[in-house]
């Protein structure tokens, strides 16, 4: 552009032109690198289809309950439209406190807690809090696909880490773990219950895990958005908080959007040390400056009083689960374990090694959506998500209708 006097803009005809200096080419390399979702390709390739059972996304078939709804709802006609706290307000973050003594028997005082637009935005800030371009942050796979991509536009290098598959189930290998945390890794992610494989760490596992960061120095984000999916006998899967330290190096990260059915709301939330509050703060302000007060009252409403309702969105997803994997692991043809946690059966289908073509196929062909393993990196390849929370009659016709499918191959 050519220069001009002070308080001058250049002249039009010198500005760039459209098809010379606009368009994705001028943009930065971080923005054009950032993938397509593998699970939105789907789900835009059978949108609104006519009796089409959607398994696709993490999300159940429940609405939200409606004393959450109207919780928000009288908030927002008493005018509480204002900007508010960047971290929360404080009966919220309060509310929370009393939830992790309520749930995991651990005392936390609300200066632990940050709320966050979403849980995919509590896990970018936790990433861009302990990384630093360059730095490498490692993650267990298959993951959910907006980690790593999440990671890779603010600068710095994920590093997939798979799971080991066997018969159906996942393992963590802690020995290969430690030889693949190098000087250069200053984070590791940690999903347990895991989106998509159901793997669940135990407390053993965990305890390990939480040893060998401790001695490499590197922090831990622990995404336990799924913890009170749990097909085991407790009413929650193992937590970090049940071996760690509050002044350990360990960020919680969690969501609203699965336990109280509120995907639409963006609500989450992060715990860390107290101390790192105001580092929290301050990237909020600069993300999306908090989130509104009324959307934060109906998570009060939720948080306070919605145990019940979680209750039966597990007892939901169990009875799903039994009879997603009965129908499907009766199939010669289709290889299943059901899932220790979260809400997802992650499955292969003997013949298919292109899980992405398959997708759009049985959307086609089955009219059921799922989501193609590839979307999960590194050793989900080779399988296909359902989400099963959902009726269980619509469950059991689309594992009829994929068995149909797998059967036709």
């Amino acid at each position: 552009m050519c220069a001009t006097a002070p308080g001058k803009s250049a002249p039009a005809d010198s500005w760039p032109s459209a098809g010379a200096g606009s368009g994705v080419s001028q943009l930065s390399a971080r923005a054009r690198a950032a993938p397509e979702s593998g699970i939105v390709e789907v789900i835009n390739h059978g949108w609104q289809r006519p009796g089409l059972i959607p398994l696709w996304a993490g999300e159940g078939d429940r609405s939200t309950p409606k004393f959450i709804c109207e919780a928000a709802a009288d908030a927002l006609a008493a005018g509480e439209t204002f900007y508010t706290l960047q971290r929360g307000i404080v009966t919220l973050r309060q509310g929370l406190s009393d939830y992790y003594r309520r749930q995991f028997a651990v005392e936390r005082p609300i200066g632990d807690f940050t709320v966050t637009g979403s849980g995919m935005h509590a896990i970018k800030l936790a990433a861009e809090a302990v990384t630093a371009p360059g730095d490498e942050l490692v993650y267990l796979t298959p993951a959910w696909p907006n980690l790593p991509a999440a990671t890779a536009v603010s600068g710095a290098v994920p590093v997939p880490f798979p799971l080991i598959e066997n018969d159906g189930g996942w393992q963590l290998d802690l020995n290969r773990l430690e030889q693949a945390l190098t000087p250069k890794t200053r984070a590791l992610f940690v999903n347990s219950p895991s989106n998509p494989t159901g793997w669940v760490a135990t407390i053993d596992e965990l305890a390990a895990v939480l040893d060998l960061c401790r001695r490499k120095n590197v922090w831990i984000i622990a995404d336990e958005i799924y913890s009170r999916f749990f097909y085991g006998s407790e009413r929650r899967a193992p937590s970090f908080l049940d071996v760690a330290a509050p002044s350990d190096r360990v960020i919680y990260v969690n969501s609203f959007s699965k336990n109280w059915a509120m995907t639409g709301w963006r609500v989450g939330w992060l715990v860390a040390p107290e101390d790192l509050g105001q580092v929290f703060e301050n990237l909020v302000q600069y993300s999306n400056s908090g989130v509104p007060q009324f959307l934060q009252k109906g998570a009060i409403a939720a948080i306070n009083d919605g145990d019940a309702f979680v209750d039966q969105q597990v007892a939901q997803a169990e009875e799903a689960r039994s009879v997603f994997t009965e129908i499907l692991r009766a199939s010669e043809r289709v290889r299943l374990r059901p899932p220790d946690g979260a809400f997802y059966a992650f499955f292969k289908i003997d013949g298919i090694t292109d899980t992405r073509s398959a997708a759009l196929d049985i959307v086609d062909r089955a009219n059921v959506g799922l989501a193609a393993g590839t979307a999960f990196g590194p050793g989900g390849e080779q399988y296909l998500r359902a989400c099963f929370l959902r009726r269980t009659d619509e469950v059991e016709e689309a594992a009829r209708r994929i068995a149909a499918y797998a059967a036709a191959l």
